[in-house]
């Protein structure tokens, strides 16, 4: 495995360096876009690693799958899916055109900006503190880490810009789909967004997934296990925007990206993959990260189609 991970990040290199760090959020723009680094977590609890596997960066909307989890057991599926819907857009990741032409005006999915922001306004808490709180108490969780906490000049980076997310937002309020007051949501998805990880981190996260919910680490159950498999159908059919059909095709694996160049990823099973490298491509994944994620998949042959 470990030649392996070191052959699949000399391959992955030469793609890296082609891709750009997010530049609309101020703060992502500094990341080298030749970094790249990838852990692997068996169900088991090993571990392997490669290149810069322990470099923090945000994790922007991988996170939409742990609010996604901790909103629905804190509301249930259905009412949560009474806010957002179940299917793919075909559109990036922040377009508002769908709200715009759908009846309804909810969102399609929980793992594009509009749904990510309906699913933050569905998670218990007295305020946003204790929602942030209780958010990042449960990432580590997943994690088995607990440093986590979310980046400051991030989050106030990603705030001061995210003019087009305050309109997603004030679209779905009038739509009466967004619960709360707009600006308190939006706070919550900003520093949840900036919530600072690593490889190994979302490795973790990714062989919990695995195993439907149970810690690889201690065996014990985090998740309900009709949870666990809800979110990973929602990372096929969504998770790498509107690459997910291709990445289905080339890799066939469960994942969820972000513009902070990470990628979640999830071997039904058997481990949890994390890999990043801020180049992203035009899609606004890591470009990198994508190629170690083929490479490994095709070696071992992991796809589960």
């Amino acid at each position: 495995m470990q030649n392996l991970l070191d052959d699949a990040i000399k391959y992955g290199k030469k793609f890296a360096v082609q891709g750009k760090p997010a530049t609309y959020i101020p703060e992502l723009s500094k990341a080298d876009p030749g970094m790249l680094g990838v852990a692997v977590v068996n169900v088991s609890g090993q571990s392997w690693k490669s290149g810069d596997y322990d470099s923090p960066f945000t994790i922007q909307s991988i996170s939409k799958v742990a609010a996604l989890m901790l909103a629905v057991m804190d509301r249930g599926e259905d009412y949560v899916f009474s806010k957002v819907g179940m299917e793919p857009t075909g559109d990036p990741f922040n377009s508002i055109i769908k709200l715009e032409t759908i009846r309804t005006s909810k969102p399609l999915n929980p793992m594009i900006n509009a749904g990510a922001i309906a699913v933050d306004s569905l998670i218990a808490g007295k305020n946003t503190e204790d929602k942030i709180n209780r958010l990042i108490s449960f990432i580590r969780q997943l994690c088995h880490n607990d440093k986590i906490c979310y980046d400051e000049d991030v989050y106030k980076s990603e705030s001061s810009t995210g003019f087009r997310n305050r309109a997603l937002a004030n679209f779905m309020k009038d739509a009466g789909i967004i619960e709360g007051e707009v600006e308190e949501v939006l706070d919550l998805y900003f520093k949840q967004c900036s919530i600072k990880v690593n490889a190994v981190d979302i490795a973790l996260m990714g062989a919990t997934l695995a195993e439907d919910g149970i810690s690889p680490i201690t065996g014990k159950r985090l998740i309900p296990r009709s949870i666990a498999r809800l979110v990973k159908t929602f990372m096929v059919t969504c998770g790498m925007y509107d690459a997910s059909g291709e990445f289905a095709v080339r890799v066939g694996l469960p994942a969820k990206s972000g513009v902070g160049g990470g990628i979640m990823a999830t071997v039904p099973g058997k481990m949890g993959i994390g890999v990043f490298g801020p180049g992203l491509d035009e899609k606004g994944n890591s470009a990198g990260g994508i190629k170690v994620l083929e490479y490994i998949s095709n070696k071992l042959d992991l796809s589960i189609f």
